[in-house]
């Protein structure tokens, strides 16, 4: 692993983000340079400012060997409608093409890059190139497949779809423009086999392999100072959105007939509504954002992870946070969780509440099943998404391509 130059692309990166795609590009950042790699990041600070209604966050430190490199202009506004509606980096393009030339990189890994350059910024420099789709930004101008922003996309009706979310409509989507520029890259890779099917059937070309997620592995090693709950509780982590679908979950978590108590860790722009749907129920606990050392202690000790997304997920990190702390997962039957439950046993499907209330029944009133399904759950964490089975498969990709394309530097620095 040791010895190459990587750079990696994408809008949003620590601590100018919203979520989970964000932090896994810092978590890959941070595992290539602990082995022996070094690596720089180029990121979008005006796509951040135009998002954050004007919330600073605070600054954290990188490591010897990471370089992050965070572009911003006097008019971040108009830089990023520029780029969403061309398709290029008009503004950041040639700091950009400076960084990527001066770099002498080995690698070039594209995350989401929908406003640090578009489809524009695939033909940039002349390394190994790999894609990685942590949405469905390539076949979706609303990167969810949320149609209308109020139910999931089963066909196209992007023009419209576009203005119900208050966006303006892409022309470059109409031109051909991803079809040219995604020739520039060499691999292109999806979390989960359904998001790879998933933007197949929405007309994407070029065939994606599965890149399997991960969770570093010194993450349960550091120090946490949450405090252990003593009543049984269920546990719901992730950005409190009404695509989550928690909406779902809390009513059953009533007074009167609560299974258990509700764990809620995380913020977004439906808490609001969600707090107001919550009121008066006292086995219902809002903990607000937490980072991940935090919440690791509360997985452990959960009886299940409630995951009742409503949309078409690409493939939640926390999955792997509660299969490595031994925890089962209860999930909606939709996007990659039908096929996340099938290879681990670890969890339940449900359709509906019913269902979901069943399988809370099942696993608080059978611990033997929730200690069977929680060691399953770890086994396939470490068989297919641990750091090292991560590592493997991404190094594979690095070295399949450089063979393809005779860098026998590349090859070379591989196998020392």
């Amino acid at each position: 692993m040791a010895g190459l130059r990587f750079v990696m692309i994408t809008t949003f990166y620590p601590p100018y983000h919203f979520g989970g795609d964000a932090n896994y590009v810092r978590q890959l950042c941070h595992t290539l340079v602990d082995n022996g790699n070094e690596v720089e990041v180029i990121h979008d600070i005006d796509a951040y400012k135009i998002l954050s209604n004007g919330v600073t966050p605070e600054l954290i430190d990188e490591p010897e060997g990471l370089t992050v490199h965070g572009l911003q202009s006097k008019h971040p506004g108009l830089s990023c409608f520029l780029t969403q509606q061309t398709g290029f980096p008009i503004v950041h393009g040639r700091e950009i093409r400076k960084i990527i030339s001066n770099g002498n990189f080995d690698v070039i890994h594209f995350h989401n890059i929908s406003l640090v350059g578009g489809p524009g910024i695939l033909a940039y420099g002349h390394a190994i190139k790999i894609y990685t789709a942590h949405e469905h930004w390539l076949v979706c101008p609303n990167h969810v497949l949320w149609r209308h922003n109020k139910e999931v996309c089963d066909g196209r009706e992007c023009l419209k779809c576009s203005l119900n979310f208050k966006r303006p409509p892409q022309l470059w989507r109409k031109l051909g423009l991803l079809k040219r520029k995604m020739k520039h890259v060499d691999a292109l890779c999806s979390p989960s086999d359904f998001s790879a099917k998933k933007h197949k059937e929405f007309g994407l070309v070029r065939e994606m392999e599965v890149l399997p997620s991960y969770i570093p592995d010194n993450l349960l090693t550091r120090k946490s100072d949450t405090i252990v709950r003593q009543k049984p509780y269920f546990l719901f982590v992730g950005r409190l959105e009404i695509i989550k679908g928690l909406q779902d979950v809390i009513p059953l978590f009533n007074n009167e007939s609560a299974p258990a108590e509700l764990v809620i860790v995380g913020s977004g722009v439906y808490e609001k509504e969600l707090r107001k749907l919550a009121d008066g129920y006292t086995h219902v606990h809002f903990l607000g954002w937490l980072p991940p050392t935090e919440i690791i202690p509360l997985y452990s000790n959960a009886i299940a992870a409630i995951m009742p997304s409503i949309c078409y997920e690409v493939f939640p990190l926390v999955v792997l946070e509660a299969f490595r702390t031994k925890t089962p997962i209860i999930a909606r039957d939709l996007g990659p969780f039908p096929e996340i439950v099938a290879y681990s046993k670890a969890g339940f499907i449900f359709n509906n509440t019913s269902q979901l209330r069943e399988a809370m029944h099942q696993l608080i009133n059978n611990q033997s099943l929730r200690d069977t399904m929680g060691v399953a759950g770890r086994k396939a964490y470490e068989d297919r998404w641990s750091q090292e089975a991560s590592m493997q498969a991404y190094f594979s990709i690095i070295k399949r391509v450089a063979i393809k394309n005779n860098n026998k530097s590349i090859i070379k620095k591989l196998d020392s």
